[in-house]
This record gives structure tokens, C-alpha cells and sequence, in this order.
């Protein structure tokens, strides 16, 4: 007959450490899950946020290319602007000169009627209220060719240097003349550089999205070019 040895003389209730393993090991399993499916989930959050921040750095690097380029235009072209407001501020001065050089060398040069119809037609031009944009550009050129022959015809003339107040008067026209040369070649320069700027790439990609556009080159006439005079501007 089997004794309560036989089986061993274990308590009731009293697990070995074997057992204890055996039972305990299928719970501590599971902690250990969890935190590897923690950690799983955390780097996948870090990658996400490290995924934006990284789009957001490349956006603000964009938007920066963007400014700069932008303003970059903007500064060609407000050169641009600012040779063109020099153009018309020495074409006005020209203009409103005209009349009294006109009425001083006149009674010299009776035989040059022709000259004083040409510039009194195209200065007429300019100052029309109706005339287009095109039409008064045209009306500049004439003006131009006009007044150089006026320049280079007073020269016949050894009368008109006898007098000190029309001498001042040519000698101003003239400066003004110098002058309109001058600021017509410096717009050109700081066109010709806008110009470029925004064709050139990448500049070219922020030009179309912000509407810049070309802008044309003043020409001058051929003869107001070989006549224009070589004068002091330091005399003023």
C-alpha cells in the first residue's frame, strides 16, 4: 500500500520551483510583447514626425528661394522703373527748354524754317492729351533728329556767337541733349540686365508665376546718335 511518501511529502498547495516556472512563464511572456509592440510603435511615430519635419524644412527652403528670387526681381526692376523716370524727367526738361531756344536762334537762321517746323510738329506730338504711347516715342525720335540738326546748322552761324544769352541757351540744349544720351544708355544697361534675369533659369520659373515681363530697349535714332554732343556736365 502506497504511502503518502511514495508520492512525496509535499503540503498541499506547494508548487516547486519547476512548477512555478512552468506556470509563471506564460504571463511574463507578455509584458515582454507589449513593450516590443511599444517600441514599434514609437519608432514609427518618430519616422512620421522626422517625415514632416522634414517636409516642412523643404518647404521653408523653398519658400526662401521663392522670397529671394522674388525680391531680386523686384529690385531689377525697380532700376528699371527708376532709369525710365531719369529718361522722361531730362525729356521733359528738354521740352519745356525748346521754346526759348527756339525763339532766340530764329531770327538768325531764317533759312532753316524747315528744322523749326520739325520741331515744333513733334513737340506738338509729345504734348498731346490724345496721342498714344507709340505715337509720342515717334515723336521723341523726330524731335531727337530735329534738334541735332539744329546743333550742327547753328554752326553756319558766327552771328549767334556773338550772343552771350543764345550761346547760354545752346550751351544748354546741348547738356540736355548729353544728357538724354546718358540716361537712355543707363536704362538700356539696367534693362538688358532685367531682361536676362528673367529669362535665366530659375529666376524664369518666379518671373511667369508673378507676371514679369520683357522690357523693350530704347533706340535712338541714327542721326541722334552721330550728333550727339560732347559737352562739360559740371557746367550747370
Amino acid at each position: 500500500m502506497a504511502t503518502p511518501t511514495d508520492f512525496g511529502s509535499r503540503p498541499a498547495g506547494h508548487l516547486t520551483e519547476v512548477d512555478s516556472q512552468a506556470v509563471a512563464s506564460p504571463e511574463a511572456a507578455l509584458p515582454a510583447v507589449g513593450k516590443q509592440k511599444g517600441k514599434n510603435i514609437m519608432n514609427k511615430n518618430y519616422s512620421i514626425i522626422g517625415g514632416i519635419i522634414g517636409f516642412l524644412v523643404l518647404i521653408g527652403l523653398f519658400g526662401l528661394f521663392i522670397g529671394g528670387s522674388y525680391n531680386s526681381l523686384v529690385g531689377a526692376q525697380t532700376k528699371v522703373e527708376q532709369a525710365q523716370s531719369k529718361i522722361e524727367t531730362t525729356l521733359q526738361r528738354r521740352y519745356d527748354l525748346i521754346p526759348n531756344v527756339v525763339n532766340s536762334v530764329k531770327g538768325y537762321m531764317k533759312h532753316e524754317s524747315d528744322i523749326f517746323e520739325h520741331i515744333a510738329d513733334a513737340r506738338a506730338k509729345i504734348g498731346s492729351s490724345t496721342a498714344t504711347k507709340a505715337e509720342k516715342e515717334q515723336a521723341q525720335g523726330e524731335l531727337d533728329s530735329a534738334i541735332s540738326r539744329l546743333l550742327v546748322v547753328q554752326e553756319n552761324y558766327p552771328q549767334l556767337k556773338a550772343d552771350q544769352q543764345v550761346q547760354n541757351l545752346i550751351t544748354e540744349l546741348e547738356g540736355t541733349e548729353n544728357r538724354i544720351f546718358v540716361a537712355r544708355n543707363d536704362y538700356n544697361e539696367v534693362a538688358t540686365k532685367y531682361n536676362n534675369k528673367i529669362r535665366r533659369f530659375p529666376s524664369n520659373m518666379i518671373a511667369s508665376m508673378f507676371g514679369f515681363e520683357k522690357v523693350e530697349l530704347v533706340k535712338a535714332t541714327e542721326q541722334a546718335k552721330s550728333t550727339v554732343p560732347s559737352v562739360d556736365l559740371n557746367k550747370d
